[in-house]
């Protein structure tokens, strides 16, 4: 309810306002929770200054209401306002667009079988100095038009013409993030588990080039050679038992994509695979346990010889160019992290990276 200055002349009679006032006491003795009548809104009304054609609003949501074309082009489009309504410095912004934005999309398998998966979508476009924002939906709209098309490079591509044509912007890219399950079998019993992989698929137009990429989080243990050698020293010596700390690590591995070849996503997978052998095991019985450990003695590696290992069988592929290889031991021994970085090509090398990179490297179960 409006408060008004006390200083206000009423043209109201005083009987009146008492008969209103006592209507309001009375519904606010109820609670204030009931709808008032149309003559007790009349009789509070006659509480607030005069005013000329004072409305009363409807309170109710109106089930029936449809708009037409005529009532759509009055309604007010702020997003689509005129430069002099920009807030802030007048310049271009590089990405503004959405994050999040999920459904289920069909992606193809290298056997030829396909799987619906939950799938996260980024989309986002530059905009120009003198625009003053973007009609964000029009991304997800463009985007729903290929939600029912098998995933493949070309459909996100066709998407990102058309949210690049709708909003009129000169750069443009989508990310796809999912869960990729693949079927393991154990080291020795043979037993068949589901690995689950946080892949990142992403198509970007800048100048009107266009690249595509595949971000990979490839989870491995990683035994220290150091603690390895240590550890038998002290059996060979002094008959002490002794055990080498080894780590849940994460390399998180991102390429691009040359036009040649289908880099799959299980071969991807498998080329870290090759590069880094102990990957974490999801079925394990016995003598599992014991093949992984001896695995893990078979393949000692420091988080220098991770990235270098990764780096090589990158480079053997002919499907990929450019890559980055980000790489995190977190260690049994030490309360941090052994990390490193390493680029093939100028398109993920730069000065600075995130803050929070290597904390989100972390995988839980």
């Amino acid at each position: 309810m409006n408060v008004h200055a006390p200083n206000h002349k009423s043209t109201v009679e005083t009987p009146q306002r008492s008969d209103s006032l006592d209507t309001l006491r009375q519904w606010l003795s109820e609670g204030g929770k009931r709808k008032l009548t149309e003559e007790e809104l009349v009789a509070v009304k006659c509480l607030l200054p005069k005013k000329e054609d004072y409305p009363v609003f409807n309170t109710e949501y109106p089930h029936d209401f449809e708009v037409n074309k005529d009532y759509a082009s009055r309604m007010p489009d702020l997003q689509n306002g005129p430069a002099a309504m920009i807030k802030g410095s007048r310049q271009s912004i590089q990405h503004v667009g959405i994050s999040n934005f999920r459904l289920p999309l069909k992606f193809r398998k290298k056997d030829g079988g396909e799987l619906t998966l939950e799938t996260s979508v980024t989309g986002s476009v530059s905009l120009d100095a003198d625009k003053k924002g973007i009609n964000m939906s029009r991304i997800m709209r463009s985007f729903y038009k290929y939600s029912e098309s098998t995933f493949s490079f070309e459909v996100i591509e066709s998407a990102l013409n058309d949210y690049r044509e709708d909003l009129d912007t000169f750069d443009a890219r989508i990310m796809l993030r999912l869960s990729f399950p693949q079927s393991i079998k154990s080291l020795r019993s043979n037993l068949q588990g589901f690995q689950y992989y946080d892949i990142s698929v992403e198509v970007v137009d800048k100048k009107n080039v266009r690249s595509r990429y595949i971000h990979l989080d490839y989870v491995y243990s990683s035994t220290c050679p150091c603690s390895l050698e240590l550890s038998e020293h002290a059996r060979k010596e002094r008959n002490q038992l002794a055990t080498p700390h080894s780590q849940r690590s994460v390399a998180r591995i991102s390429v691009e994509i040359l036009d040649t070849d289908i880099l799959w996503f299980e071969d991807l997978i498998d080329i870290c695979r090759s590069a880094v052998p102990t990957e974490t095991q999801v079925m394990v019985k016995r003598e599992d346990e014991q093949a992984f450990a001896e695995m893990n003695a078979a393949n000692p590696i420091f988080v220098e010889d991770a990235v270098r290992l990764f780096c090589e069988a990158l480079k053997a592929d002919d499907r990929i160019g450019d890559f980055r290889v980000i790489a995190s031991h977190q260690e049994s021994l030490h309360s941090h992290d052994a990390i490193s970085i390493m680029c093939e090509g100028p398109t993920f090398d730069q000065n600075t990276f995130d803050p929070k990179m290597f904390s989100s490297l972390i995988h839980v179960g």
